[in-house]
């Protein structure tokens, strides 16, 4: 009974919706009928019916229009206050969505019918208005404005170009014209004429006479010619080669009674019947018959040349199975959503505190005012962190005197520092950056929820926060393309790093972005372990994807080092400049992954803290750093490095040199602020994520994005759950990383170039010292002490005994 019940329902729901179906398409239908009935009455009596309008409350008078006044109203409102006689458009459109809805009709193409329509409805206004310019009935009101205003623009020819080219685009679009289509046209075109040419040629020599072979009776010789070559020289044929006995006929009879003459070639050309389709080249035969008795006929054959198509193998794999998707493998990945990011209470607007800003102003116009500077105005722009304010001096005022009252600004103000702009770039004016006295939280729900982060179509978007006019600052590190971060502890470099990362995940995905992770801290990256298997890289011999052992760090930074190498030997192979281009060509299927060509990934290397590598690794680490900031760029390898000391032992100028892109946060002194940006600045910040961002053109200071340690948890939370690859992606292998014994073992067999001088001139004196062989050889004295280890190891002097020289081992030369 309950499975009888089940099946009514169904039926009775799907019976609900065809009758839904139905009274949808009758509406439709009943409303294209009225407008068009309404328009077409309208257009025949518009100049009785438009009068009428403003008395419509009398109801004395009579409209002529079939459906009264709503027939005129719906054709005052459509026709002469709209599109003009073009209205009849939408009526049309009304029926043909409403037969579609009725019948059912998926197969017509609906969407392509009502973009063609809503074109029609802008342009034909503008053309009846300009040819018939003195009735606006037919382009309507709005026809009749647009073409007086382009009339004021571009004058009378403009317009002829605007329509002229506006109809030639929409034809181009419309019928999908291309050069390639021309080309085949014109081919197709020229082949039908020489087709038909041969054709009428054939026609002709058919409808002539045959001209009979004439021999004379006192020969009585008779043509001793096979039956099937007089057969071939007996007729022109156009479509076959078969030729029937009663057309032999005549010949027969004529060839037994005369003798022969010189005979002329007869030409005999065959081609395919028009109704078979033949890839194969076209063949023309050409049949020379003989002159004399006894010769054999000469049949020549020409081969037309083959019709080239402009396909490629690329192409028709496209065609067949489509462009390659490097996210089929997860195709079902969903990416994280905003619910798993905290919305704090006022972190979208800023509050503006009225007798903050107009206290703030009266107080730098007197400071300013006590020594002697006249402001000529002063406008106010307020951030979520700090408040700009924009001053224009009078004529006259020196800018290094205002900047030079930097500090007496900031006791004035009782305020944590503020900070000079002389002069702003790209204005006339000098800002004075004071901090709010209460801050507004920037959530990173807010940056990623912008229409900027979110529409953005850069390769690797990356929303930092808001800037002092509170917009979001969006940028892209693949044209970066590397970061450099520094800040004292606590400042808030650890939250950017993840507001970085973060911001990557939203927006692209696992098989488009890979992370090498290092963290030497071990405890600040260890929350993106969960999502090893979609986002992560590491070496193959390795367990944790996060790196944190140095001497792993080392072994990772030369592996990133020869895939970038890999990398480019692939972008060689494929003549192609960067990994946006070989990835395009790539997916389009010209690329053959039996030729080692692979879809590349986008690897960005993440570094926590820079100095403890530095501290402990030294030039093992700098000089990978060094060479992947010099080179990667253009395979897809980007490097964001962020450190707590920045200072020149850590951040070395070669590394400066290649990292255009800073982020400062707070630092302690104006040394390390122009370490990090070259400019201070960074000393006069007020921390928890006030920084200054800048690519070597200008200072952009904003609020950086917060993103709490559980917002970050639920992010890699929500990642990981979801269905990964089977590991994470393996970089390749590096041999030479591990260390080769004590560090303090000198190797006998490496020699200086002057060891043999060195070892004469110390066994001659007999005393081993560096100053010895400093002063004989004249060298340096790092050269003359590793000469000094390199006679100990090979057994010449003894080992070291402080202040005295070494002993000599070896008493003479011999």
């Amino acid at each position: 009974m309950a499975k009888k019940a089940d099946e009514h329902t169904t039926k009775k729901f799907a019976i609900n919706w065809a009758m839904v179906r139905m009274v949808t398409g009758i509406i439709f239908i009943f409303s294209g009928v009225i407008l068009l009935l309404s328009f077409i009455s309208y257009l025949i009596n518009w100049k009785v019916d438009q009068s009428q309008l403003n008395t419509w409350n009398n109801t004395s008078f009579e409209v002529a229009n079939i459906f009264g006044k709503l027939g005129v109203w719906l054709g005052d409102v459509f026709i002469y206050q709209g599109v003009g006689a073009v209205a009849i458009l939408i009526a049309l459109w009304l029926n043909l969505v409403g037969f579609l809805i009725i019948f059912k009709i998926r197969k017509f193409p609906i969407l392509r019918t009502t973009l063609t329509v809503l074109f029609f409805l802008m342009w034909l206004p503008l053309f009846l208005s300009f040819v018939i310019p003195n009735h606006v009935i037919f382009g309507g009101r709005m026809g009749f404005e647009l073409m007086t205003y382009l009339m004021d623009l571009i004058q009378y020819w403009g317009i002829i170009l605007l329509l002229t080219f506006s109809i030639i685009i929409f034809t181009v679009i419309e019928w999908r014209i291309t050069p390639e289509k021309i080309s085949e046209k014109i081919k197709e075109d020229r082949l039908t004429r020489e087709l038909n040419r041969e054709a009428r040629i054939a026609e002709k020599e058919a409808s002539k006479p045959k001209e009979e072979i004439v021999v004379e009776e006192d020969d009585k010789v008779e043509a001793e010619v096979p039956e099937k070559e007089k057969s071939k020289s007996a007729s022109v044929s156009v479509f076959d080669n078969t030729t029937s006995d009663e057309e032999l006929e005549p010949y027969k009879k004529t060839a037994s009674t005369k003798s022969p003459q010189k005979l002329k070639p007869e030409v005999k050309v065959e081609k395919p019947s028009s109704e078979e389709v033949s890839f194969e080249p076209e063949i023309k035969e050409v049949i020379i018959e003989p002159h004399r008795e006894g010769e054999v006929a000469l049949t020549v054959e020409t081969t037309k040349e083959e019709v080239v198509t402009d396909g490629s193998v690329s192409n028709q794999l496209v065609e067949k199975f489509g462009e390659f998707d490097p996210t089929l493998e997860l195709s079902k990945y969903k990416f994280p959503t905003l619910d798993l990011l905290r919305e704090y209470e006022g972190g979208n607007d800023v509050s503006i505190d009225q007798a903050e800003l107009e206290s703030n102003k009266d107080k730098i116009v007197e400071t300013l005012g006590n020594y002697g500077i006249n402001i000529d105005s002063i406008k106010a722009t307020i951030g979520p962190t700090v408040t700009l304010y924009e001053i224009v001096p009078e004529a006259g005022v020196r800018i290094s005197k205002i900047k030079n009252l930097e500090d007496d600004i900031a006791l004035s103000l009782s305020a944590l520092g503020i900070r000079i702009i002389a002069p702003i770039p790209g204005k006339g004016t000098i800002g004075i950056e004071v901090p709010n006295s209460n801050p507004t939280m920037v959530s990173m729900r807010s940056v990623i929820a912008s229409q900027k982060f979110q529409t953005s179509k850069m390769e690797l978007p990356i929303a930092f926060g808001k800037t002092i006019s509170n917009e979001t600052l969006v940028v892209d590190l693949a044209k970066m393309p590397h970061m450099l971060m520094a800040g004292a502890t606590g400042q808030g470099k650890s939250v950017g790093l993840n507001a970085i990362i973060t911001s990557l995940l939203y927006k692209k995905h696992p098989a488009e972005l890979k992370f090498v992770m290092v963290d030497p801290k071990k405890v600040e990256l260890a929350l993106y372990n969960k999502i090893e298997r979609h986002f992560l890289a590491k070496l193959p011999d390795s367990e944790d994807a996060i790196i944190t052992d140095n001497q792993k760090v080392i072994n990772t930074l030369n592996s990133l080092c020869i895939e970038m190498d890999d990398r480019y030997d692939l972008l060689k192979d494929a003549y192609v400049r960067n990994i946006k281009e070989y990835n395009e060509k790539f997916k389009a299927r010209k690329l053959s992954p039996e030729n080692g060509h692979r879809f590349m990934p986008y690897i960005v290397l993440v570094v926590d803290e820079f100095a403890d590598l530095i501290m402990t690794a030294g030039k093992e680490v700098e000089q990978p750093i060094a060479r992947l900031a010099q080179l990667a760029r253009a395979v897809g390898i980007h490097l964001i490095i962020a450190t707590q000391r920045p200072s020149v032992n850590v951040i070395t100028g070669i590394i400066k040199a290649n990292f255009p892109a800073r982020v400062a946060f707070r630092v302690t002194s104006k040394v390390d602020s122009r370490t990090i940006l070259d400019s201070g600045g960074a000393d006069q910040l007020i921390g928890k994520g006030d920084m200054l961002y800048t690519t070597g053109n200008e200072l952009v200071r904003l609020q950086c994005a917060f993103v709490d340690t559980p917002e970050v948890e639920e992010v890699s939370d929500y990642i990981g759950s979801q269905k990964g690859y089977a590991d994470a992606y393996l970089l390749p292998e590096y041999e030479g990383g591990e260390g080769s014994g004590d560090p303090l073992e000198v190797d006998p067999n490496d020699r200086d170039s002057m060891f043999n001088d060195a070892a004469r001139i110390v066994v001659a004196s007999q005393s081993g010292s560096a100053s010895l062989l400093q002063r004989k050889m004249k060298i340096g004295y790092n050269r003359a002490g590793r000469i000094i280890d390199q006679l100990e190891a090979n057994g010449i002097v003894g080992p070291f005994e402080g202040s005295k020289a070494r002993d000599v081992l070896i008493k003479d030369e011999m």
